[in-house]
């Protein structure tokens, strides 16, 4: 099971989530970091545990940062609760809080009866401030860090185990790859799949097609299996769709998926350790994707082909962007960039 990655005050979303579970709560919560979706998570599993349903018209009180100051803030979590044990106080965009210092007073001294949840997103706040220093005194600072590419199929996996189903590799890899390091919509995208085939089911590449909108066989992560078995038939194939459907196709994220990929390749050579689970430790890989993409393009390309070829997919992102004043179209940019790849 993948956990999130251990936080500010060694203490991660789990950890969070136990503590709550079992009524455990601290009366200050900062949740801050680039990767909105534990935060949110967090926030809403504290007001569902906090408080019964018939409680929350009462005893809940939802502001947002730029509407609010920190000493309203603080007057909200002053007050008693109604005909309720506690109350919640959740402060969402607290990134553009005003007058945040003012709550460093509060944490000093905080309700016992008020759990205080302050949401920021996009950026953290600084530890050395005093507001940062009181509050992991008396409650909880955690930093939601972003997941990398290589996080992301451990995240699918354990999400779809907790729903009761299955993925398989393959179609684990092509959704990561479609929809990237943004796991709110990764998570909705798994709901989606979720109902679709059912309980105790397997989550295979066609259910990515049908229910997520991407292509079984054209597709980036198809075009990578292509060029690293240098199957021309099929990078012509992969091409050419893309081509033909402009919809189903921005060269901005191939090229990205492109570029990590061979930069990752040029990373292989330097393994100090070749084996399958050598490279896939060395790279962060699954070792099912080094087996898949990265094995077999080592005995494809050399060092230094692979080296030019990074070279070309930054000149071909430099002509998407106008750079030399070709007038090219995204389709005909990608079809040189294979050629050279390929050739």
């Amino acid at each position: 099971m993948i956990m999130a990655k251990k936080q500010t005050g060694g203490i991660t979303y789990e950890e969070i989530v136990r503590q709550v579970q079992v009524g455990d709560f601290k009366p200050i919560y900062y949740l801050m970091g680039e990767e909105a979706y534990y935060i949110d998570r967090i926030a809403d599993f504290i007001v569902e545990k906090a408080l019964l349903e018939e409680e929350r018209d009462f005893n809940l009180t939802v502001v947002y940062g730029p509407q609010t100051t920190g000493e309203e803030v603080v007057n909200a979590a002053k007050r008693y609760p109604m005909m309720a044990e506690r109350q919640v106080v959740v402060v969402r965009e607290a990134q553009g809080l005003p007058r945040k210092e003012a709550l460093a007073f509060y944490a000093q001294k905080p309700m016992p009866s008020t759990v205080l949840v302050l949401c920021h997103k996009n950026g953290k706040l600084d530890l050395r401030t005093n507001l940062a220093k009181e509050i992991q005194k008396s409650g909880i600072v955690f930093e939601s860090a972003r997941f990398k590419d290589y996080q992301l199929p451990g995240f699918v996996r354990t999400y779809v185990r907790r729903k009761g189903l299955e993925i398989e590799p393959d179609a684990c890899e092509i959704l990561c790859e479609h929809v990237g390091a943004d796991l709110s919509r990764l998570a909705a995208e798994l709901d989606k799949l979720v109902m679709a085939v059912g309980e105790g089911s397997r989550i295979n590449a066609q259910a990515i097609q049908d229910h997520v909108g991407i292509s079984k066989e054209f597709n980036s992560f198809e075009l990578l299996g292509a060029l690293a078995q240098r199957d021309v038939m099929k990078c012509t194939r992969i091409v050419n769709y893309f081509d033909s459907n402009p919809k189903n196709f921005a060269l901005q994220p191939t090229l990205a998926t492109l570029f990590k990929y061979f930069s990752d390749l040029m990373l292989a050579y330097y393994s100090p350790v070749k084996t399958e689970e050598g490279i896939a430790g060395w790279l962060n890989q699954s070792a099912w994707q080094v087996r898949k993409n990265i094995l077999p393009a080592m005995r494809t390309f050399t060092a230094t082909k692979v080296y030019q070829i990074i070279g070309e997919i930054r000149r071909t992102d430099g002509a998407s962007k106008g750079v030399g004043g070709q007038k090219t179209t995204d389709g005909d940019l990608l079809k040189e960039l294979v050629f050279f790849i390929l050739h």
